[in-house]
Parts: C-alpha cells; structure tokens; sequence
C-alpha cells in the first residue's frame, strides 16, 4: 500500500471550509500519480517513450465524513487488479489527527490508451513488470 499526505488548503474547501466534493478525485489522483512516481514511472516519459496515457475510465467514490481546512490527510493507493490494458485501484483517504478516521474511500479503473488515437493499447512489457509486483 502507498499512502501520500496531504494539507487540506482554504482553496479545497467551500465557504464552510469544508472540503469540497470534487477536490477528493483531485487527492486520489495525486497519491497515483505518486505511486507510479514511486514505481518508476513518469507520466510524461511514457507519453512521449511509449506513445501511452493513462487516464480514469470509472470512479466510485463514497464520502463518509467531511475534511475539513487544515486538516493533515493521507491518501492510500493499491493496485488490486490487473489487466492488459487497464489498472483498478482501491484508495482511501484519512485523517492522521484523529486515530486515522476514514473519510472516504473509492476504486479507480485507469485505462492505458494511445495518446494519437485515444484508443485502449496495451501496457507495454517493460512498465507492467513494474507494476506488476504490486498487485494484490
């Protein structure tokens, strides 16, 4: 499991400095981004090496309880399937301050797609050994 932090700014939030809804795929992306940051894997090199994006093709998000302005946030993220052409993840996010209260929690199914066509393309080899060994 890969966890990123993450400050909640008056920015995330609303009027009630309650962070707003959409501001959580914001945080769930970050913390990917970060993992295949971690993996080895630069977005923009595989754009321009590999011809590739990844990009969400479905979200499940549930909120639980609100984050709030300043509060400290870890963002979870963990690879529990693999396919050839697509990645799911389960991700969560929590608050650090208060024994690790879980605010929300979603799966993401990322496709791999070609970035002329925009049409689904396989992992390439090289980047699926690497992720690979992070699947559940």
């Amino acid at each position: 499991m890969f966890f990123w932090p993450i400050r909640i700014y008056y920015e995330d939030t609303d009027a009630g400095g309650v962070v707003y809804y959409a501001n959580y795929l914001r945080f769930y992306e970050r913390a990917r981004t970060e993992w295949l940051r971690a993996e080895g894997i630069e977005q923009d090199e595989i754009r321009q090496n590999d011809g590739i994006l990844f990009v969400v093709r479905s979200a499940e998000v549930e909120y639980l309880r609100p984050a709030l302005f300043n509060d400290e946030v870890v963002v979870s993220a963990s690879l529990s399937e693999v396919r050839r052409a697509s990645l799911k993840f389960r991700q969560e996010i929590r608050r650090i301050n208060m024994q690790g209260e879980l605010l929300s929690s979603a799966q993401f199914r990322i496709a791999s797609i070609t970035a002329k066509t925009l049409r689904p393309a396989a992992i390439p080899d090289h980047l699926m050994e690497r992720i690979k060994k992070d699947e559940l």
